[in-house]
């Protein structure tokens, strides 16, 4: 049996967030084969950094490859992911599964009538305190999971403004399909991904286009140069046909304290996960004697781990395995896909929309 580590794996787009998971394969031994970039720039860099070939065409790659890791714009998922599935390929597809909803299934057709697998990039899923909770849900700790608050928001975040991330045109929106679509993604997973029947939502923006937005730190460049055409903050509320719900607040930029909470609500249980510590505490009560009652809130202790790495690990035991994984699958993306269009389609008529 091919062993994961054996897998001869490649990363399709040079950027930040490639360097991030090349850093990670190299770090737990996995065989990186190569990447690929149209900029001459990034390959140079990623050359120097992991002493692999970087290449400019892909098929040259894909050729050298039994997987690939895509991790480039928004917009060109669809190029590189149905080529790569058609080249025979399995494929890790960073978030989101595309920068719109036609693009995205577009892609989910390839995937279903290619041999090999796309897998797409969730990786908080694959976070300790989040099996923890999973784990208690199957045991039916929880009971009957029936509500998720949602909440993943900086004070001062704004990836970069004037690059791809703030261009609607290659990002296809702002915060909530850059952060949100983790949000999203982890409210579902929680809740066992019903189908969602009806979505309300309102996006803003407020801050990222104003020349005194004012901010500490910022991820990638401020050249102000380019484009600010997308939202800054999302809320919403989803609605599942079972019943179930979640409650959305995303921001890149808002004058409110950062949070980056989960909360989950049973019928016997609850928890609330906090994704930037990995905090995770379990709330209960318990009734004794009549009309005595216990309250208690655990905290659960977790090893410390990398969600990042974690990912990887799955998708190259399944690429070994030959066979698709049951975690992240590409009908699950574009659920939450779907999701997104329907926020940025309520917000644009002031509305609900009904996705039943």
């Amino acid at each position: 049996m091919t062993h994961a580590n054996d897998v001869a794996v490649g990363i399709v787009g040079l950027g930040g967030i490639g360097h991030h998971h090349a850093e990670k394969l190299t770090d737990r031994g996995a065989n990186l084969v190569g990447g690929m970039d149209i900029d001459a720039g990034a390959r140079r860099r990623f050359h120097e950094a992991f002493h692999v070939h970087a290449y400019e065409d892909e098929m040259d790659l894909y050729e050298a490859c039994d997987a690939v890791l895509i991790t480039t714009p928004n917009r060109f998922h669809e190029e590189y992911a149905v080529s790569a599935l058609e080249a025979g390929l399995d494929v890790l597809l960073e978030k989101p599964l595309a920068h719109n909803l036609e693009s995205a299934e577009r892609i989910a057709e390839a995937a279903r009538e290619a041999e090999g697998f796309c897998m797409v990039g969730f990786n908080n899923r694959f976070a300790e305190p989040v099996q923890v909770i999973k784990h208690y849900q199957a045991e039916g700790r929880f009971g009957e999971t029936t509500h998720v608050e949602a909440n993943y928001i900086r004070r001062r975040g704004v990836p970069g403004r004037g690059s791809w991330f703030t261009s609607k045109g290659v990002a296809g929106g702002g915060a909530l399909i850059d952060i949100g679509v983790h949000a999203i993604d982890l409210a579902l997973y929680f809740l066992d991904h019903p189908e969602v029947v009806e979505v309300t939502g309102e996006t803003r923006s407020e801050f990222g286009g104003r020349d005194d937005y004012a901010f500490v730190h910022m991820w990638g460049d401020d050249n102000g140069s380019g484009d600010f055409d997308v939202e800054d903050s999302a809320s919403a509320f989803i609605r599942g046909a079972d019943g179930s719900t979640v409650s959305l607040e995303v921001a890149w930029a808002t004058n409110r304290p950062t949070n980056d909470e989960f909360v989950v609500r049973g019928t016997e249980a609850g928890a609330t996960f906090d994704r930037g510590n990995d905090d995770l505490t379990i709330h209960e009560a318990t009734a004794f004697d009549g009309d005595q009652h216990h309250l208690s809130d655990t905290a659960v202790e977790t090893r410390e781990g990398n969600s990042h790495g974690a990912e990887q690990e799955a998708f190259l035991e399944a690429v070994a395995a030959g066979e698709a994984p049951t975690i992240n699958t590409i009908d699950e993306a574009l659920s939450v896909q779907r999701v997104i269009d329907a926020i940025y389609e309520s917000s644009e008529r002031g509305e609900a929309v009904r996705l039943d």
